[in-house]
C-alpha cells in the first residue's frame, strides 16, 4: 500500500508525507523535506508494533529539527578536514560548520533542502511499495563543482526490508557522498547502549580530536572498535561512538552485510546491508534533549545511526576509496535495512 498526503508548504514548495505499508503490517513514513524517514513501525517477537526510529510527530518538526533526523545528507555526508579539498588541481574552500571542518554538506546541506516527490507506486506482483524523491544540486552550491541530479528510491517489501537506492549524475567532475542519517532505537524507548551490535569490518579509520581521519586504516582487534562478534554497544565504550568502519572487501556492486543489531528485550533485529565501502556508527552522543515524538526529549544515546558511505575526508585521503564522481559516470549506491526478530 502507498499513500501520499499534501500537508502544507515550505519555502513555496508543497510538503508531502508518504506512507508505505506491506501486508505484514510494517509501515514506513517519509517526507520530501530532506527526503527523510519519519517513522518505521516494526514488530517485536510477540507481534507488537512500535516506531523504531527517532524523529518528530509531523513534517514541520523535521523542518525545525537540528539533528538530521532521518535525512539524506550531502553533497558530502560526514566530515571534510579543514573545510577544503582539491580536485583536478583546483582547491575548493567549504563552509566551516564543525569547528574548522565541514560536516554533512556545509551551511545548507541536502538535509535542509526540499526534495521533489517524483513517484509513488505499488508493485502488486512483487509486493513492493516505492517512493522516489529527487533533488538537483546546482554547480557552486556550498562551493562544490558540478550540477548533480540525484534520486533516492525508498522501497518497502514483503520481507520487511526497507531498501534505499541512490542514483546521481553530474555535468562536471565533483565529489559525492550520500547517506541517510536515520536514528534507530529497536526497543522503541530507553537508551541504545545495551543494544547488541556486530559490524562486518576488521578495520577502522582512527581520527584526530576533530573526528577527521588521520589517514591510517587500522585493525579493530584489541581496540574499542572490535564488533567482529555480537556484543553490547556499551561493553567497549560506555561513552558511545562516532566512528567510521571500513567494511570487508566485496565485489564491485555486491550488496553485503555491514552491521547487525539486536534488542534483547523486544527481540527486534536490524540487519544493514550495502555496496558502499564504509559505515559510520554514531550513537547519538550529541543529542541534547530536543523534543521528539510524543513530546519525549531525544537525549544522549537514545538512538544509533548506521551511515553507509565513503570514508570521512575521502577527498583529502587518496589512500581511501575514491568518492570522485566524474562527468559521464553514474553514482549508484544501495543500502538495505532488514527488520526481523530473534525467534525467526
Amino acid at each position: 500500500m502507498v499513500k501520499k498526503e499534501a500537508v502544507g508548504f515550505h519555502n513555496g514548495y508543497k510538503l508531502w508525507v508518504v506512507t508505505l505499508k506491506n501486508s505484514k503490517g510494517m509501515e514506513v513514513k517519509l517526507t520530501n523535506y530532506s527526503a527523510a524517514i519519519m517513522s518505521v513501525k516494526a514488530p517485536d517477537r510477540d507481534g507488537n508494533f512500535a516506531d523504531v526510529v527517532l524523529g518528530y510527530d509531523d513534517a514541520e518538526g523535521f523542518i525545525a529539527g537540528t539533528t538530521c533526523q532521518g535525512a539524506v545528507c550531502g553533497r558530502f555526508a560526514n566530515r571534510i578536514g579543514d573545510a577544503k579539498f582539491t580536485l583536478n588541481g583546483v582547491e575548493y574552500p567549504l563552509y566551516k560548520n564543525d569547528g574548522k571542518n565541514t560536516l554533512h554538506g556545509g551551511s545548507v546541506g541536502y538535509h535542509k533542502r526540499m526534495w521533489e516527490l517524483l513517484a509513488v507506486e505499488h508493485d502488486e506482483t512483487g509486493g513492493e511499495a516505492h517512493a522516489v524523491f529527487g533533488y538537483t544540486s546546482p554547480d557552486g552550491e556550498e562551493n562544490y563543482p558540478g550540477t548533480v541530479a540525484i534520486t533516492v528510491d525508498y522501497c518497502l517489501d514483503e520481507k520487511n526490508q526497507l531498501t534505499l537506492t541512490y542514483d546521481a549524475v553530474t555535468d562536471a567532475d565533483t565529489v559525492l557522498n550520500l547517506t541517510n542519517h536515520v536514528y534507530f532505537n529497536l526497543s522503541g524507548s530507553d537508551d541504545i547502549l545495551g543494544t547488541e551490535m556486530e559490524i562486518y569490518a576488521d578495520k577502522y579509520t582512527p581520527v584526530d580530536d576533530g573526528l577527521i581521519p588521520t589517514g591510517e586504516i587500522a585493525d579493530v582487534k584489541g581496540t574499542k572498535y572490535d564488533f567482529t562478534y555480537l556484543r553490547p554497544i556499551k561493553e567497549l565504550s560506555p561513552e558511545g561512538y562516532d566512528h567510521n568502519f571500513v567494511l570487508r572487501d566485496k565485489a564491485k556492486g555486491e550488496i553485503a552485510k555491514a552491521a547487525f543489531a539486536k534488542d534483547a528485550k523486544s527481540g527486534r533485529t536490524l540487519t544493514c546491508l550495502t555496496d558502499m565501502p564504509a559505515m559510520q556508527l554514531y550513537t547519538g552522543g550529541a543529542l541534547m534533549g530536543e523534543t521528539g515524538k510524543g513530546g519525549v526529549s531525544m537525549t544522549k544515546y537514545m538512538g544509533f545511526c548506521l551511515e553507509t558511505q565513503f570514508c570521512p575526508d575521502s577527498p583529502n585521503k587518496p589512500q581511501f576509496p575514491s568518492c570522485v564522481l566524474k562527468k559521464g559516470e553514474e553514482y549508484h549506491h544501495v543500502t538495505v535495512y532488514r527488520f526481523g526478530t530473534d525467534d525467526e
